[in-house]
C-alpha cells in the first residue's frame, strides 16, 4: 500500500471534479458527524470538495485512524460499487463539503469517464487489498486455529474477498475475555462477532454473509434478461460482457466467486499473464468487472431447482433457491462447473475441513508448515498447489494414479515439479485409509502397482482428483444430460440448435459444467464470452413489442 500510495489515494484535478457534478449531488455535513458507519449500507462514492474526514477503524475496543480525506480525494472502496455495508467508518473533523455519487450513478462515472474511472477503480481495488493486509473491517472469528468450523468460516470469507480476524482463544487473550463476556460454552465455538454487534454461534455460511449484508433478500416479482447459475470463469466471464452489453443479470453462486480456478495459485498459461496469476486474483478482478457493468451478484445463494413458466415449461425461468427464495428470468446459463470426487475411503468425513483439504490458499499452507503432506491428483490444478505447497512443507508426496505425469499435466509445471527437492512423485499409487481421531489426521496410507503398502505419519491431505459435473439441481428429464452428468448442449441435443443452448429453449450451459468443453479457464472465459450472442438471439426472436433490452421489470 505505502508502495502504491498516490493510486490508492489520488487527488483529482478541479476539472475532473467538474466532470462528475452531473453524477451526484453536493451534501455539507457537520465537524463530529458520521457520514458512514460500519456495517450500514453506504451512500456510494465521495469526493471532498472543503474540509476533512477520518477513516476509522474499530479494533480492541479501540479506534483507530486508517487514513485521512482532504480536499480533492475521494472517499469510499469496492463496498461503494455494490451499496453493501462499509468496512470502516468515516467521520468529519471540521465542516465539510462533499458531492456524494450513489452506486448506480459511481457505475456510469467508470464507464462514462474512461480515463478517470481507470484511476477510481483502481483505488478503490487498492484500498479493498489494504482492509485485507490490515484485516480490518470484517468480523472476529473466536474458536480454535484448528477448528474445521473456524477454517470453514475464514476459508469462505477469504474467498469472497471479505477481510477479517480469527482468534484463538487458547492463547489470544482478547478472544477468550469475548468468550467469556458472551457466555460461550466450548462446544458452542466458534462465534462470529460481526461488525454491527450481533454475535453468531457457529453460523452457516449463508447466515453469516446475511450478518455482513452480503447479499439480502432478492425480489421475487423481478425479471431478469439473464440468471447465471455459478460464478466462476465461465458465470463472469458471461456476466461482464451480458452486463456491459445493456442485458440485466443477477449471478448466484452457492458460495463464493472463482470456482475450481479460485484455487489455483499461480495460473502461467492464461493469455495475457506472462509472468503468472493467481486464480483468486483472476477471478477478483473478473468479479469486480462485472459489477462495473452492473451485474448484480448473490451469494452465498445456491439454486437447487429450475423450471419454466410458460407453456410446456417453456420461459420465463425460475430458480429456486435453497432458502426457499426465487429468481426468474428470461433465459439462464448454467455456468456450475465440477466439483473434485472426494475419495472412496472410509472416514474421510471425518477429516475433511480440518486435515483433508480441496483447496490450496495461503490458510491451508499455514497450516501445514514444516510439516509432510500428501496431494493426490494429475492435473493442472493438482501441479500448482504442489509448486505453492512445496515452498512451506518439508515435504510433498504427489500421488499419482496413472503411469506418466505428464499425459495430463502441462509439461511447465511438469519439468517444475521435477526440479523441487521436497516433492517425491509417486505414480500409480491409490490412496488405501486414513488413521486418526475426527479432526485430527495422523497417517495416510497408499498401495502402490506391486501391491506394497505404504503408511506415512502427515497431519494433512489434500484431494485435487478429477471432476463431477455440478448438476444435481437440474431436473434430468428437462436438461439433458450425458452418461456422466454432464450438461448436453447445440448439436448433442438436436441438429440445428443454438450453439451452447441446452435441451430447454433459452437455457444455456457454459463452462466445466458442459458436456465436451475444454476443461481450462480459458475455454470457459470464451464460452461465457461467446454464450452472450446466443441469448441476444434468443432474447431478440422472443422480444416483447416496445419493450428494449435491459429493462429488468417486474412481470
Amino acid at each position: 500500500m505505502e508502495r502504491r500510495r498516490e493510486q490508492a489515494f489520488p487527488v483529482l484535478e478541479q476539472a475532473e471534479i467538474d466532470r462528475m457534478r452531473r453524477f451526484g449531488e453536493v451534501r455539507h455535513y457537520q465537524p463530529g458527524e458520521t457520514l458512514v458507519r460500519i456495517g450500514e449500507a453506504g451512500r456510494g462514492l465521495a469526493v471532498i470538495l472543503a474540509g476533512r474526514v477520518e477513516i476509522i477503524q474499530h479494533a480492541s475496543g479501540q479506534r483507530l485512524l486508517i487514513t485521512k480525506h482532504e480536499a480533492g480525494e475521494i472517499m469510499g472502496e469496492l463496498t461503494q460499487l455494490s451499496g453493501r455495508p462499509s468496512l470502516v467508518e468515516a467521520m468529519t473533523v471540521e465542516p465539510v463539503e462533499a458531492l456524494v455519487i450513489p452506486p448506480e450513478k459511481l457505475r456510469a462515472v467508470l464507464i462514462a469517464e474512461a480515463e478517470l474511472g481507470e484511476r477510481i477503480m483502481r483505488a478503490l481495488i487498492l484500498r479493498r487489498m489494504g482492509l485485507l493486509e490490515l484485516s480490518a473491517g470484517g468480523p472476529v472469528i473466536v474458536g480454535p486455529g484448528t477448528h474445521r468450523d473456524v477454517l470453514r468460516l475464514g476459508g469462505f470469507l477469504s474467498r469472497n474477498g471479505h477481510p477479517h480476524q480469527s482468534l484463538d482463544p487458547e492463547i489470544d487473550q482478547e478472544a477468550r475475555a469475548l468468550v467469556e463476556q458472551f457466555d460461550v460454552d466450548p462446544g458452542e465455538l466458534p462465534i462470529v462477532l460481526c461488525p454491527n454487534g450481533r454475535l453468531l454461534r457457529n453460523p452457516s455460511e449463508d447466515e453469516l454473509a446475511r450478518c455482513l449484508g452480503l447479499v439480502g433478500p432478492l425480489d421475487p416479482d423481478r425479471v431478469y434478461d439473464v440468471a447465471v447459475v455459478g460464478a466462476g470463469p465461465a458465470g463472469l466471464a458471461t456476466a461482464v460482457y451480458a452486463a456491459s452489453e445493456g442485458l440485466s443479470v443477477l449471478v448466484l453462486d452457492c458460495r463464493a466467486f472463482g470456482g475450481q480456478a479460485g484455487a489455483s495459485m499461480r495460473i502461467e498459461n492464461y493469455l495475457g499473464f506472462p509472468t503468472g496469476i493467481t486464480g483468486m486474483a483472476l477471478m477478483a478482478r473478473a468479479y469486480t468487472q462485472a459489477q462495473k457493468f452492473g451485474a448484480e451478484m448473490a451469494m452465498p445463494d445456491e439454486a437447487v431447482g429450475l423450471e419454466g413458466e410458460g407453456p410446456s415449461g417453456s420461459g420465463p425461468y425460475v430458480v429456486t433457491l435453497l432458502n426457499q427464495e426465487r429468481v426468474r428470468a428470461r433465459s439462464v446459463v448454467i455456468a456450475t462447473g465440477a466439483r473434485y470426487r472426494r475419495l472412496e475411503v472410509p472416514d474421510l468425513e471425518r477429516f475433511e475441513g480440518s486435515c483433508v483439504h480441496y483447496w490450496a490458499s495461503p490458510l491451508e499452507k499455514k497450516l501445514c508448515t514444516g510439516q509432510e503432506i500428501a496431494l493426490v491428483g494429475g492435473g493442472n490444478s493438482a501441479g500448482q498447489a504442489v509448486v505453492y505447497l512445496a515452498s512451506q512443507v518439508a515435504k510433498v508426496w504427489l500421488l499419482v494414479r496413472g503411469q506418466d505425469l505428464g499425459k495430463s499435466m502441462s509439461r511447465y509445471l511438469v519439468d517444475r515439479i521435477s526440479g523441487l527437492p521436497n516433492v517425491e512423485i509417486i505414480t500409480q499409487a491409490q490412496i488405501t485409509g486414513l488413521e486418526g481421531q475426527p479432526g485430527q489426521l495422523e497417517a495416510v496410507r497408499w498401495r502402490l502397482a506391486t501391491g506394497e503398502e505404504i503408511r506415512r505419519s502427515m497431519r494433512h491431505l489434500f484431494l485435487f482428483i478429477g471432476a463431477s459435473p455440478n448438476t444435481q439441481w437440474l431436473d434430468p428429464s428437462q436438461v439433458v444430460l450425458d452418461p456422466k452428468g454432464f450438461v448436453l448442449t447445440g448439436a448433442d441435443v438436436a441438429p440445428g440448435r443454438r450453439l451452447l443452448e441446452t435441451s430447454l429453449n433459452g437455457v444455456f450451459a457454459v463452462g466445466d459444467v458442459r458436456s465436451g468443453s475444454v476443461k481450462r479457464v480459458a475455454g470457459a472465459v470464451g464460452e461465457g464470452a461467446q454464450v452472450v450472442a446466443a441469448i441476444h438471439a434468443f432474447l431478440t426472436k422472443d422480444a416483447v413489442p416496445g419493450r428494449a433490452r435491459g429493462d429488468a421489470q417486474p412481470a
